[in-house]
């Protein structure tokens, strides 16, 4: 058990170390990365630590593999992700969306089905209070956080939320750097997110569970992929 938090410890620290290395432009767009032995001498690490670092840059569409040429950078992230989080933070940042995605999922197909009309007229204010903080160019992260906090509790099973507040911390670091890009990007990117928002409570006031939980999952997916898609997009 150990070992095995360690090795994604320094698989973390091996991803973070790349990415700085694409955003700065050292390892360019459409760059071959170094081969898996330079980029383990030169951090340091096993293959299996790189190997695992290499597959969350995958995942996050940075990098490709090729059978038999290596690995590739695809995209390059906004420098501006600097402005809003370390880059020591971002690897978690990424596995607590990831983490969320599971959770929340769950916890609004049960709110659809379970909410009272107390609790949907708190999901509406918190979803209003979010419009309102839209409207007036705010960051919003305490708002945001507001409003998946009264979907879990919507649920009406405790230990949802209860996740969610013990992640407080962790879940507001993520939203306030993809808050903070969209607001640095057009305000087509605020009403993306807002509209997401929208099918999220849509299918809960619909009873619709299923619907709910997509609309939750597809939700916390795209604010994944928005960390690294720049302030232009």
């Amino acid at each position: 058990m150990k070992a095995q938090a360690e090795k994604h410890s320094l698989s973390s620290v091996v991803y973070e170390k790349i990415l700085s290395s694409i955003i700065s432009g050292d390892f360019s767009v459409n760059q071959k990365l170094p081969t898996e032995a330079d980029l383990c001498e030169r951090y340091s690490v096993s293959r299996p630590v790189l190997r695992d670092a290499l597959a969350r840059l995958r995942e996050d569409n940075l990098v490709v593999s090729r059978r038999g040429s290596g690995s590739y950078v695809i995209n390059r992230p906004d420098s501006a992700v600097l402005e809003f989080a370390q880059i020591s933070s971002i690897a978690d940042i990424q596995r607590c969306f990831e983490f969320r995605t599971n959770i929340e999922s769950s916890a609004a197909g049960l709110a659809a089905i379970r909410r009272t009309s107390e609790q949907l007229d708190t999901i509406w204010a918190r979803y209003e209070a979010i419009h309102q903080a839209n409207i007036k160019h705010d960051r919003a992260t305490n708002e945001d956080f507001e409003f998946h906090l009264a979907i879990t509790e919507a649920s009406s099973n405790h230990y949802y939320a209860t996740v969610l507040k013990s992640l407080n911390k962790s879940i507001k670091e993520g939203m306030n750097l993809t808050r903070g890009l969209s607001l640095l990007a057009s305000e087509e990117r605020l009403k993306i997110v807002q509209d997401e928002h929208l099918a999220v409570v849509t299918a809960i006031v619909e009873k619709d569970q299923h619907k709910a939980a997509e609309s939750m999952r597809i939700h916390l997916e795209n604010a994944r992929r928005r960390m690294f898609e720049g302030t232009s997009s």
